[in-house]
């Protein structure tokens, strides 16, 4: 193996942090302990602290939260019982940042460490709605439906409420351009409702993306890298209970998540095809989730998700479980192909 001590880096300092500790601990359960010792560190707010380690071979063994070991962040180690651990890999699991937005991946990139995710830059373009839009503009394999960008501190909302209702009609949807889980996202219907939208939207972040609402399914596929080569996973047709797929159809059950898609060859190629382009456009790294909205005129590309959720119940466990791989095996080959 190329390494011996991996960390699994979860938590993070935005609103997804209890799915991301659920994520992390699902993962770190799959990592395969015959291969690695495995350690669990809870980040939130830059203090760092080592909730359990997994010795090769050896039982998991699990702190107090009250006598959790601090990670040293200047070397990237931890002090545990006498013995100072190094870690030579980690497997980023923090929805939101800083661990999907590159500032974790840059600190790590600073010392050496190896990682699972996209490198900093790329996590930094793709985290961000409008910039990753930006990105696929040009090219001729997916759709992306018109939008608007507005930042915080912009005094005239009514001006800004008129051109979009001009440019994009109504509904559309008002998105923080950063975060993940639904948070702070709104189905707008009229021009009356924008403000609160907005007010909504800008608690999640500095910067909102007002889009064009596309009717039609809604997909979802995933894409990975081995030393093989890019790889798609099984497409999966999301049925949601709600108006669209919010927190609460994600996470409360509202949903159907419909795994592999029952839709025809011809299509789940050309949705998995599409993924694989797009991972290689935006030049990704580790396991990638890109969501689709399939209208009448053709694929809509809605977002990329470079560190999607990973719970059992989580949609690319379950695209995993489709394609008949072993998820310990799965993980193995991320971990040794960087």
């Amino acid at each position: 193996m190329k390494y011996q001590n991996i960390a699994v880096i979860y938590g993070s300092d935005s609103s997804e942090w209890e799915v991301s500790c659920r994520s992390g601990e699902y993962t770190a359960s799959r990592i395969d302990d015959s291969k690695y010792s495995i350690y669990e560190i809870f980040a939130r707010f830059g203090k760092w602290q080592l909730v359990s380690f997994r010795k090769k071979g050896a039982m998991r063994v699990k702190f107090p939260e009250e006598a959790r070991p601090e990670i040293n962040k200047n070397d990237f180690s931890v002090n545990i019982y006498g013995e100072r651990i190094k870690f030579d890999f980690a497997y980023i699991m923090q929805h939101g940042t800083p661990g999907e937005n590159g500032l974790l991946q840059g600190y790590l990139e600073m010392l050496g460490v190896k990682f699972s995710s996209c490198r900093s830059f790329v996590a930094a373009v793709t985290f961000d709605k409008y910039s990753c839009k930006s990105y696929l503009r040009d090219v001729d394999f997916v759709k992306l439906a018109p939008d608007m960008l507005i930042r915080k501190g912009v005094t005239d909302i009514d001006a800004f409420t008129e051109a979009a209702g001009k440019k994009l009609g109504w509904p559309v949807f008002v998105k923080p351009t950063s975060g993940g889980s639904s948070f702070g996202i709104t189905k707008v219907h009229s021009a009356s409702k924008m403000p609160q939208a907005l007010k909504c939207a800008f608690m999640e972040g500095d910067a909102v993306i007002v889009e064009k609402a596309i009717d039609g399914r809604e997909f979802t596929c995933a894409a990975y890298k081995d030393e093989k080569g890019i790889h798609p996973l099984p497409v999966i047709e999301i049925i949601s209970d709600n108006e669209y797929f919010d927190y609460d159809a994600k996470y409360n059950g509202n949903s159907e998540e419909v795994c592999p898609a029952k839709i025809d060859d011809a299509l789940a190629e050309n949705i998995k095809d599409v993924t694989c382009k797009i991972y290689s456009h935006m030049g990704c790294s580790g396991v990638v989730r890109a969501d689709y909205i399939l209208a009448e005129d053709g694929l809509y590309f809605l977002e990329v998700n470079t560190i999607p959720g990973m719970t059992n119940a989580s949609l690319v466990p379950k695209m995993v479980r489709a394609a008949g791989l072993d998820m310990t095996d799965f993980l193995t080959g991320i971990i040794e192909s960087v």
